[in-house]
C-alpha cells in the first residue's frame, strides 16, 4: 500500500503542474495576439467580418430548408381545402377510401368499404389518389 499512495502523491501535482503549463500558455499566446499599436475601437467592419459566416449560414438555412418546407405546407393545406365528394383519398394510417361527404369544417365521411363509413378528420388526409368530377345534386327531374 506504501506504493499506491507514494504513486497518487505525484499524479496530483504532475496533473496540476499540466493544468498550469496550459494555462500560462493560453495567457502567453492572448498577450502576444494584442498589438499595442491597433486602435481600441475594432470598427464596424470587424463586427461584419465576424458576423458574416452566422449570416451565411442563416441565409443557407433560409434557401434550402425552410422555404421548401412552407411551399409543402402550402401544397399540403392547398390539396386539403380542394376535396370534394367521390375523392379517393388515403388517410396517414394507410387506409384508403372514397369521401363521400365533404362539407367545409374538419371532418369528412370516407367510405372505406361497402355500407362502412367513418369520420375522419380533414387534417389526417396524407394523399388524395384520384379526383372525381364535381357532383351536382340538384338533378333536373
Amino acid at each position: 500500500m506504501p506504493i499506491l499512495n507514494a504513486a497518487r502523491r505525484l499524479a496530483r501535482p504532475a496533473v496540476l503542474s499540466v493544468v498550469s503549463l496550459v494555462s500560462l500558455a493560453a495567457l502567453n499566446a492572448t498577450a502576444f495576439a494584442q498589438d499595442p499599436a491597433a486602435p481600441a475601437g475594432g470598427g464596424a467592419v470587424d463586427i461584419l467580418t465576424s458576423l458574416m459566416p452566422i449570416l451565411l449560414l442563416v441565409v443557407i438555412f433560409w434557401l434550402l430548408i425552410f422555404r421548401p418546407q412552407q411551399k409543402r405546407m402550402k401544397a399540403q393545406q392547398a390539396m386539403l381545402s380542394a376535396i370534394r365528394r367521390g375523392d379517393t383519398v388515403v388517410t396517414t394510417g394507410g387506409i384508403i377510401g372514397k369521401v363521400t361527404k365533404a362539407v367545409d369544417g374538419e371532418d369528412l365521411e370516407v367510405e372505406i368499404a361497402n355500407g362502412i363509413k367513418v369520420k375522419v378528420v380533414r387534417g389526417m388526409i396524407s394523399d388524395v389518389r384520384s379526383k372525381a368530377e364535381p357532383v351536382n345534386d340538384n338533378k333536373p327531374a
